[in-house]
């Protein structure tokens, strides 16, 4: 009776194991044509045009060390991320999302009616985080990479009683420059002068003479954007590439120490190093890219997902083509600098995009070697056969042919 048994069930263990030997022939682990709903990714990587983008002939050449970005970020340990805020790049966006969004072992500390948050290591009462909403403007107001990188370690230093070496994380963010230009012109008329900065750079700030000021009164409010753009020392031109170098190289603000083409070559040159140098760094107009990217950079998860507003004051503002073209005059050297940073963006964000899938194929063809190996094993044990040691497809099948 009991052989009996053994014989019944063994004719659907077999048909079950033979479907799955064919399944790995018909469906090998390099490919995605025979997916089968269940088993999910953990997020998905949507393809968009602007991918497509890629396949032109690249005008950089980025080494896989650029494209591999993995930040390997030890938030128990003595890392730290440092958010480089650039006026006008959504960054505000953005920090909040640092201290409010990504799910953490213990997660920031934000009071209702307070700015700045608590963000400290699990167990500890260390910050992880130097940002506006973290640890405040503490090396100045919109502090530049020249600024932080000498002003940073004394602060976070500071903080702890025990001096041990830190490894420190810089991010940012980057915009389109004319779009980054009209929102900071907007912003001035209403108002804004950032006049609190400090622009530190080789131990001073610059002089008057060195960065004269635009206006005579208390702002600039109503400023037209003509008048906006006829000053020559308004430090919204090429903003983002003066924020990203390192001043030091062309004598800081004093602009008659290089000529003036010297200085705009080694200011981009510098701004492009440290910007691929960074551990990470988004695009406004990419922002589920950027919240993907950032991700896998830094092993952290969002809680919610990062939203496109493409209703923006700069969006609202009509230009005629004579003042683009002059706006990009303006800020050439952001327009190079925009067109580099956006293509590594999109490489990288390619790169891991191809990684994650070898993973995941890596992943479902372990889940069926096992278990093709757990049916093979029920099937010898029902049939009284021996358990061999078996690593690949072809063993299982030999096996079976033997028994």
């Amino acid at each position: 009776m009991e052989e009996k048994f053994r014989r019944l069930i063994f004719v659907p263990i077999a048909a079950v194991l033979c479907f799955m030997i064919g399944y790995q022939y018909v469906c090998p682990a390099g490919s995605d044509a025979c997916y089968f709903g269940g088993h999910l990714p953990e997020r998905a990587w949507p393809r968009h045009a602007e991918d497509d983008l890629l396949g032109a002939r690249s005008r950089f050449h980025f080494t896989p060390r650029d494209l591999d970005r993995r930040a390997g970020f030890d938030i128990r340990g003595d890392d730290v991320m440092v958010f480089l805020h650039i006026q006008k790049t959504g960054g505000t966006t953005f920090g909040r999302h640092l201290v409010r969004n990504i799910q953490l072992e213990q997660p920031c500390e934000c009071l209702p009616g307070q700015r700045k948050c608590t963000c400290h290591r699990p167990g500890k009462t260390e910050s992880w985080l130097f940002s506006r909403f973290s640890t405040g403007w503490s090396c100045g107001l919109h502090a530049d990479w020249t600024e932080l990188t000498s002003c940073v370690p004394l602060v976070m230093n500071k903080k702890t009683s025990l001096k041990r070496k830190k490894k420190f994380y810089y991010i940012t963010m980057l915009r389109d420059p004319v779009s980054r230009y009209l929102s900071e012109w907007k912003h001035v008329q209403r108002g804004a002068t950032w006049k609190s900065a400090l622009h530190m750079c080789d131990g001073r700030p610059p002089t008057r003479a060195e960065l004269p000021a635009c206006y005579s009164g208390e702002d600039w409010t109503g400023v037209s954007l003509a008048d906006f753009m006829d000053c020559p020392s308004n430090l919204a031109n090429n903003r983002q590439v003066r924020m990203l170098a390192d001043l030091s190289l062309v004598g800081c603000y004093n602009v008659s120490s290089v000529d003036q083409l010297e200085r705009g070559r080694v200011l981009l040159a510098s701004a492009k190093a440290n910007l691929r140098n960074m551990a990470f760094y988004g695009l406004t107009e990419f922002q589920r890219k950027t919240q993907r990217l950032f991700e896998r950079t830094f092993g952290l998860r969002f809680i919610r997902a990062f939203t496109q507003l493409n209703g923006t004051r700069a969006a609202s503002v009509g230009i005629g083509e004579k003042v683009q073209w002059r706006i990009e005059g303006l800020n050439a050297l952001d327009v190079e600098l925009y067109d580099y940073a956006k293509e590594l963006f999109l490489r990288r964000y390619q790169y891991e995009r191809q990684k994650q899938r070898r993973e995941e194929r890596l992943r479902r063809r372990q889940a069926r070697r096992r278990l093709h190996r757990n049916y093979l094993v029920e099937l010898l044990r029902l049939g009284g056969g021996e358990e061999e040691e078996m690593t690949t497809t072809e063993d299982y099948s030999s096996q079976v042919v033997r028994w």
